[in-house]
């Protein structure tokens, strides 16, 4: 859904949306670098050589490309996180600060959102609609 939602950086994400594509990146991420450390170690293993194996470079370089092809949508599902919980999406700037910044986005990642329609839109798990289900 992120994908889809590129560079869409108004109303609501839910939290399952913004973890499953964070756990698609972190898979993707992880085979990547798999993939280069198997490569460097393969290539090294003959004669001694001096240099980082072409071919694990060319892999870091795609992972790079990747990491900035993803940046955009990682940025809006963050933004439209903090909308869901009625916050404004300048807080992701909190990931700036030194030390306790990621710590801070972290706890906002996985808060819920505000049930009900705010000023983001309404909720996307469809509750506070009017009627209330004491049995849930």
């Amino acid at each position: 859904m992120p994908l889809k939602r590129y560079a869409e950086f108004d109303g609501r994400s839910q939290r399952q949306e913004y973890w499953m594509f964070v756990l698609l990146q972190a898979i993707l991420y992880t085979v990547g670098l798999v993939v280069v450390f198997t490569v460097a170690v393969a290539e090294t293993s003959g004669p001694k050589t001096d240099q980082f194996p072409a071919a694990a470079l060319i892999i870091v370089l795609l992972l790079f490309l990747v990491y900035l092809a993803l940046f955009i949508p990682t940025l809006a599902a963050r933004v439209r996180r903090l909308h869901d919980q009625d916050l404004s999406g300048w807080f992701v700037l909190m990931g700036f600060i030194p030390y306790i910044g990621w710590l801070i986005i972290l706890v906002f990642m996985c808060i819920d959102g505000t049930p009900g329609t705010n000023r983001f839109g309404p909720d996307p798990k469809g509750r506070g609609d009017g009627h209330v289900n004491i049995f849930a």
